[in-house]
């Protein structure tokens, strides 16, 4: 039976109180639902509940609004574990309303729409799975950025707002850090915290010189890792050590081959591929952070066959530099993607291999798309669930030429 509000045709306003059904998930975090004539993107609702939601942005192309009352609940709806997840309150957990399970479902649905859409790609059965370890997508996040608010205390941003949440904890954040730190930072914008793998916790504001000099110690695979407060590093306390033997199962790097890490951040697949092509083989990491450089160079001084380049993937890929023999590729670009241009340039290098690790399934599969006008096909990915309780997740995709599909199974 269609919704009263989805028969009429008066403007949607903010504030506007609306009984809708709730449709499929789409990319974002939100849930898709229909009144007045518009589409309007819920958060906080499962697909298939009745409920009732209230407008909060109205504009030209796109409507939000939040679910505040579940009149038909679904079966997978559980009690947030955070008392600050829900509307109006910290933008920072997109389900926790939300079963573990049916979380990863949504998430792979997301990930099969966006290479429908974007790829032409339909039934390709990518799944998500979690990190081992991870049964309640709790206590998970090693690295936590605080926004600090007029007072002085830190907290979280409100959803699409400027105002901070003060609060008293996170519960995705390790448990060492997972209470919100208590120094009143009056004058600051933002505060980082971040626990190690042997426990450490730094918690330094932004900006500082402490901040830019304090590391922390991170183990995967048996190697140990300094990384800066400043440098990028997976959130998840098991994700390095999980992708990178992903990285590694998709590309089968051997011995005496050339690989390219490009967008390497602080080097963490670079030393793993240096590792497998041995003495005999060659890696060249690119990456144009400075910080994630200084980091890399820090952490892989020992490895004679790795090349730290600091400098922008697409003008290496344009120099002399970047026109070499290579067997295989690890491209991890930002949120964005690479972008055609890049694409070509890796595909007019014939590497018989590359693997792809992506934050975003959109970005992702229109790159997919357009390795395949450059003569490489999709051959598979994973998706790795190592964002609990948010709509994020990470992919690790293999592309092979086309006419050598079989290189890679």
């Amino acid at each position: 039976m269609p919704d009263a509000a989805a028969e009429s045709s008066a403007p949607l306003c903010v504030d506007d109180v609306l009984d809708v059904t709730i449709g499929q998930i789409a990319h974002g975090g939100h849930f898709i639902a229909h009144a007045n004539g518009r589409t309007i993107f819920v958060r906080h609702a499962i697909a298939g509940e009745l409920a009732r939601i209230k407008i909060t942005e109205v504009r030209s192309k796109i409507v939000r609004a939040d679910a505040v009352e579940i009149l038909d609940p679904s079966p997978d709806r559980v009690s947030p574990p955070c008392a600050f997840a829900g509307p109006q309150l910290c933008g920072g957990c997109d389900f926790q309303h939300i079963s573990v399970g049916r979380q990863r479902a949504l998430k792979q649905q997301v990930v099969a729409d966006a290479f429908r859409r974007h790829a032409r790609l339909v039934d390709i059965g990518i799944p998500v799975v979690p990190i081992a370890g991870d049964d309640d997508g709790l206590h998970w996040r090693t690295r936590v950025r605080w926004a600090i608010d007029r007072q002085g205390r830190a907290g979280f941003h409100a959803y699409r707002s400027s105002t901070v949440l003060p609060v008293d904890k996170c519960i995705i954040a390790t448990a060492g850090q997972g209470v919100v730190p208590t120094t009143n930072y009056l004058g600051c914008q933002e505060v980082r915290s971040a626990e190690g793998s042997d426990g450490e916790v730094v918690v330094a504001a932004t900006g500082t010189a402490r901040s830019s000099g304090q590391r922390i110690t991170q183990l995967v695979l048996g190697r140990s890792w300094q990384i800066g407060l400043a440098s990028f590093w997976q959130a998840h306390r098991g994700a390095p050590e999980t992708l990178v033997r992903a990285v590694l199962a998709a590309g089968d790097p051997r011995i005496g081959e050339t690989w390219w890490d490009l967008y390497s951040g602080v080097g963490l697949f670079s030393a793993y591929l240096a590792a497998a092509v041995g003495p005999a083989g060659a890696l060249v990491a690119v990456e144009g952070d400075s910080r994630s450089v200084r980091d890399a160079r820090r952490n892989l001084r020992q490895e004679t066959n790795i090349e730290l380049v600091e400098g922008q993937v697409g003008n290496w890929l344009g120099s002399a530099h970047g026109s070499g023999h290579v067997d295989g590729i690890v491209l991890d670009p930002p949120r964005t993607g690479a972008g055609p241009a890049i694409v070509a340039q890796i595909a007019a290098r014939k590497p018989r291999v590359v693997v792809y690790v992506a934050c975003d399934p959109v970005a992702l599969a229109r790159d997919v798309e357009a390795f395949a006008t450059n003569g490489y096909r999709f051959a598979g990915a994973t998706g790795f669930d190592t964002f609990p309780m948010t709509h994020h997740v990470e992919l690790v995709a293999t592309l092979v030429p086309i006419d050598a599909a079989d290189q890679i199974s």
